[in-house]
């Protein structure tokens, strides 16, 4: 079955929940969040929730970021916009 992921097409075999989806991408699933046809879908349903052909996915993966107030960069500061 063809779904899209984040607008590029990818095959996957039917019958799979998104949970398995998420491990069949080799993606760490504490570190992102999906969406599925327009709708977040909840991180403790992906066992549950079964894809169809056709099914639209955007996934979104967490970066961390910040100042380190232990470094000497943070020293700086920078105007406003």
């Amino acid at each position: 079955m063809t779904v899209v992921v984040n607008g590029e097409r990818k095959e996957f075999s039917s019958g799979r929940s998104l949970a398995e989806f998420i491990e069949h991408l080799g993606l760490k699933d504490d570190r992102i969040a999906v969406e599925l046809n327009r709708k977040i879908a909840p991180r403790n349903r992906w066992t549950e929730i079964s894809l169809a052909e056709g099914d639209h996915l955007e996934i979104v993966h967490f970066v961390g970021g910040g100042l380190d107030y232990e470094s000497p960069q943070s020293a700086h500061a920078f105007p406003a916009r």
